[in-house]
């Protein structure tokens, strides 16, 4: 019992996910035009763009919240779910270039959703390259968190609000019809909906993952003294 309590969410997102992965492939799908079987594509690239933005907002959460707290944990968690965060972002981009060919006929095309979402995550590695140009620990994550406000506040917008105020050949952009438009009475919302809370909780698990393997990092470098914001022995601890 101890140990369903501990575990049961991640018990869950592994349920989910198998699920996905199975009816993902063999639910009756529609017979869409142009899209055809490629709407499978539906559980796995749109659940990565759910789940960017869910760890986009729990790492803006928590820079933020090291600006006022000035805790390192709080810059260790925030760094963490951004790697997670650009990880499914580059997901997202490989599933839907592999989408766009079979629907658009070609690897990538001059679309603002996908020029905005390249831009964006171009920005954020720019935001890792930044970090380890710091030397000074308390420095790094003041600008950090800083910058990860400003980006967060150009990105958002440049994949969710731009698209729709232009021409765009993404579903539910640019005068497009979204899915439940296509597909109001079908079996794929059974399959999506699970798909995307799966996806989400697996990029939860694995920023805990990564925070975690950090902490004891630094825990071994500098002891738990090094969480103490008063702390002046951990300037030059390189970033990882």
């Amino acid at each position: 019992m101890t140990i369903l309590y501990k575990w049961w969410w991640k018990i869950l997102c592994v349920l989910l996910l198998v699920y996905t992965l199975i009816a993902g492939f063999f639910v009756t799908a529609p017979d869409l035009q142009i899209l055809h079987e490629s709407i499978r594509n539906l559980f796995f690239h749109v659940p990565m763009w759910f789940g960017m933005t869910a760890m986009l907002c729990i790492s803006i959460y928590y820079s933020i919240k090291y600006l006022i707290t000035a805790n390192l944990r709080d810059d260790v968690y925030a760094v963490a779910a951004t790697n997670v965060a650009l990880l499914y972002g580059f997901l997202g981009l490989i599933t839907g270039m592999l989408w766009a060919r079979v629907t658009w006929g070609a690897w990538w095309v001059n679309d603002p959703k996908l020029m905005g979402a390249a831009v964006g995550l171009l920005l954020y590695l720019g935001y890792f390259v930044l970090r380890g140009s710091i030397d000074d620990m308390d420095k790094r994550a003041r600008v950090a968190a800083v910058t990860n406000v400003m980006l967060y506040a150009i990105f958002i917008p440049a994949i969710f609000i731009v698209p729709r105020l232009t021409d765009s050949l993404h579903p539910g952009n640019g005068g497009n019809p979204g899915f439940n438009s296509y597909d109001l009475d079908s079996n794929l919302r059974l399959v999506f909906y699970p798909a995307v809370i799966g996806w989400i909780m697996l990029a939860i698990w694995m920023s805990t993952l990564v925070a975690r393997r950090r902490i004891v990092e630094l825990r071994l470098i500098g002891g738990n003294e090094i969480f103490n914001s008063k702390n002046k022995q951990r300037k030059n601890i390189p970033d990882k």
